[in-house]
Order: structure tokens, then sequence, then C-alpha cells
């Protein structure tokens, strides 16, 4: 294919955030390959994800699917922004059930991410995750989603290190946000106050930063989204 800017695939590409960057990063012509439980009209490619498939399953079909529509290309960047948010607290009612479906939604999905970056990610490559903010200390009122998160903290820490099985060069980093402006927070959050929530497309063009090694962290960081004022500043953990 000529003429295209470069190769993305985005994890998660038919959620709120994933949706913005599919749309992002077509608008600066990139090819860009979806793995959802949905498929994204505006990608290129989708792979779509079978929820009642267990966790190897679901690593052999996306990286059979990968394998696939590359057809021995690599990728600049793999940006896993699925994920979901549960509350409650060891004596909630549904709390096992809320742990394993934020295990799903954010450990399986990263790990998966990762297994395919260690094959398709071109030297110099980015792999993005997404952690959480409140996830750096004890989140009580959301047991699962916190332990999910910082299960995630502690993957990119691993796969930075020099024997974490990535690319020479590469970037793994996560965003922590603390609340994404996206339709669902403001319908269930319409009275809170929004200047202090980060835009989606303040996200996607970090990303594509990233990608140009424009204001790239260190391998390893933990980037938290931290948003006053409708103002956003990118901070270490």
């Amino acid at each position: 294919m000529a003429g295209i800017a470069g190769r993305v695939l985005i994890y998660g590409g038919k959620g709120a955030l994933g949706s913005k960057c599919v749309s992002f990063f077509k608008s600066k012509n990139y090819w860009v390959l979806s793995v959802d439980l949905n498929a994204n009209e505006e990608a290129s490619v989708n792979c779509v994800v079978k929820p009642s498939e267990s966790w190897q399953d679901q690593e052999k079909a996306v990286l059979e699917a990968v394998d696939k529509e590359l057809t021995g290309e690599k990728l600049d960047a793999i940006f896993c922004v699925a994920g979901g948010w549960a509350g409650g607290n060891a004596g909630s009612k549904d709390f096992i059930k809320s742990c394993d479906m934020m295990w799903k939604q954010s450990v399986w999905t990263s790990t998966i991410a990762a297994s395919l970056a260690s094959k398709h990610l071109k030297e110099g490559g980015v792999l993005q995750l997404t952690g959480a903010q409140p996830a750096l200390k004890g989140t009580a009122g959301m047991i699962g989603y916190g332990m999910s998160k910082a299960a995630v903290h502690q993957l990119v820490h691993s796969l930075s290190q020099s024997n974490g099985g990535l690319p020479e060069k590469s970037l793994v980093a996560a965003i922590l946000p603390v609340t994404l402006d996206t339709p669902m927070n403001r319908k269930w959050m319409g009275d809170a106050d929004t200047s202090t929530w980060t835009s989606l497309d303040t996200v996607a063009e970090l990303f594509y930063n990233w990608i140009q090694n424009k204001e790239r962290p260190e391998n390893g960081s933990l980037v938290q989204l931290l948003t006053k004022d409708g103002k956003t500043s990118f901070v270490l953990a």
C-alpha cells in the first residue's frame, strides 16, 4: 500500500477513546487495525474478539487475525485503550463478578497487546497501555477496577526491562487518566466538574506525538493525565 503514513493497532477500537483514536489516525493517513468486541467501520481492518472465549483462545484468535492482516509488515504502535469501570468493595454483592470483569477488560487486553507487540511492533515502536491515576493508591470503593489497573502498571514496568520481550528501542508506557471526557461519563456524572476531565483529542494527539518521537516519556513510564481548567498536564508517577 503506497502512500500510507504508517500502521497502528488500536485494541479497544470501538470504545469512546478507541473510536477517537481510530478516526484521528485515519485522518493522519495511517492504516488502522481495530481489535474489539465490535467492528469499527472507520478502521482499515477489524479483528472482532469473542467475549465468550478464554484468555488463551482470545490471544490465539487475535494473533492469527493480526498476523494474516499484516502480511509481514510491522506496526508503528499498538495502543491498548480497552477497559471499563465497576465499583464495589469486598462486601459488595457482585464483588467477585466485578473483579472478574475488570480483569478481563484491562489485564487480558493489555497482556494480549503485549504479546502482539513482541511479534509485530517495529524496532523503536510504541506500546501504550491504560492504567488509572487512582490505582496508584488504594481504591476501596472500586477494588476490582483499582486492582486490575495496578496490574497494568506492573506489566508496564516488567515490559520495559531489557528482557521484557519487546523489540529493541521500543517504548512501553501507560497513561493514567483520572476521568476521560466520554459520552458515558457525561451521562452518568452530569453534575461533575468537567473542566477536570481529559479530552479524548488530547489523548489521541499525545499518542501521535509519541509515534513522531515527540514528548516521548522514558521507557516504562506511568504518565498521569492531570486536567485543570480544561488544560492537561502529563505528569510522571
